[in-house]
């Protein structure tokens, strides 16, 4: 290639598009320093042009139709920011079997359709990177495929969606409730119009998916997630949890145990001391363990148009480097050698073991504890501690809060139906998992 020049497609035009658009001008000559070649837009796509939006896109060749688009021009990388899991498979499958390289921000995408994709692209030596569709600006993706492609990774637990962190953050810091907060990030922008994917876990849970596949070598699996979102924290339960030492974080978690592997997305209460407690508002953070490295910790903006872009330049200059240097190794997409991954157990979430946080809500008599605490033993749950508010003796209704150690989820399940048809518990129980870290 003797001028140097990657010639790249762009579809979609959103925040990230547009913030890939501006950031491969404004940083055009520090790219060029740092790889001695040109990345050079060919032509964009988009549904509507007439849009406004928050770059310049005077000059390009436009398509409404991103399939046009790669059957228009002949390009080297074509950058998927589209969303949704429909088109954007269409257009990323078309292009790998035209040998065009992918770049994509969508982890909707890599999280349902990753294996079919990975065998394609496999198949037609074309790369498909995907930095940006977990942590925005965080390098995890590379992180876990690269830098710690030597280890064995026992577990990881990330803060990968921001505006759940953002909404448990605001509600303790403001003392105001779920609800409340939510309108707050919804009139931020940190919260869609319908932001059911994020406070209900999804979002996090294909990002799992991802993070989960490249670090233990299994298939994806998103069917596979335990998925709980954070619509039923109150503020009550994040004040306990302070006064107990602990956060709630919303926690995306994979670990390898002795007979599978643990793939979850819930609350937990995690000791203040860890570092990952102390991660507010929209930033994300995961943390991986490995044998050799130990546990470390990866902290950054989760989202936005130019964090995000970052990651998706990122992967637009890797592939370059191969495309220049005519190179035919890759690194495989999902970490792990085509065929060489393991069919590993997936835990029932019954299956897990735990320590516990759980809020009860009783009539104020005598001997209601007693009761509650026969069933636990009756399911060889034991309690380590328990919280009784003394300010609201005279009150008709107190909470309990109790610390058990460690048990199977199906005992804590099963004995907490029994508690709940006691007459003197009022309401669900709230129940949430504690995790150490460590």
């Amino acid at each position: 290639m003797k001028n140097k020049k990657i010639r790249i497609g762009i579809a979609g035009l959103g925040t990230v598009g547009s913030g890939v658009v501006n950031l491969l001008d404004k940083n055009k000559e520090e790219i060029f320093r740092r790889t001695g070649f040109e990345i050079e837009i060919a032509a964009i796509s988009a549904t509507d042009k007439t849009k406004q939006r928050d770059c310049d896109i005077t000059g390009f060749k436009f398509y409404s139709n991103p399939l046009d688009l790669i059957d228009s021009e002949q390009i080297d990388i074509i950058v998927e920011l589209i969303g949704g899991d429909k088109v954007a498979k269409e257009l990323v499958l078309k292009s790998i079997k035209k040998n065009i390289h992918v770049v994509t921000a969508n982890k909707a995408l890599i999280a349902l359709h990753g294996n079919e994709i990975s065998e394609i692209s496999e198949k037609n030596q074309c790369d498909v990177a995907f930095e940006a569709s977990v942590a925005g600006a965080v390098p995890i993706i590379k992180v876990i495929r690269e830098s710690l492609s030597a280890n064995k990774i026992f577990w990881i637990a990330g803060i990968i969606n921001g505006t759940t962190n953002f909404i448990l953050t605001k509600m303790l810091q403001t003392k105001k409730n779920f609800d409340d907060v939510l309108e707050e990030a919804k009139k931020l922008g940190y919260a869609e119009a319908d932001p059911a994917f994020d406070i209900g876990g999804i979002d996090a849970a294909h990002k799992l998916a991802i993070l989960s596949s490249i670090s233990f070598g299994i298939p994806l699996d998103f069917n596979s997630i335990y998925v709980e979102g954070i619509e039923n924290i109150e503020l009550d339960d994040l004040n306990y949890a302070k006064e107990l030492g602990y956060v709630i974080k919303h926690l995306a978690i994979g670990r390898r145990v002795k007979n599978g592997i643990e793939l979850r997305v819930h609350p937990c209460l995690i000791p203040n001391t860890r570092l990952i407690a102390n991660v507010d508002g929209v930033k994300n953070a995961v943390v991986v363990s490995s044998d050799a490295a130990g546990p470390t910790l990866y902290y950054g903006a989760g989202a936005g148009s130019l964090a995000t872009a970052s990651s998706v330049v990122s992967d637009i200059i890797d592939i370059s480097r191969k495309i220049i240097s005519k190179s035919n190794v890759s690194v495989p997409l999902q970490s792990y050698q085509q065929g060489s991954q393991s069919k590993e157990n997936i835990l029932n979430i019954r299956e897990i073991k735990s320590r516990y946080y759980l809020r009860i809500r009783v009539i104020n008599e005598p001997g209601v504890l007693a009761r509650i605490t026969k069933i636990f033993g009756s399911k060889s749950i034991s309690i380590e501690s328990i919280l009784q508010k003394e300010d609201l003796i005279n009150d008709e209704f107190v909470p309990i809060v109790l610390v058990t150690h460690a048990v199977v989820e199906k005992n804590i399940t099963d004995a907490l139906v029994d508690i709940e048809n006691l007459e003197v518990v009022k309401d669900k129980i709230i129940k949430i998992r504690i995790e150490e870290l460590n």
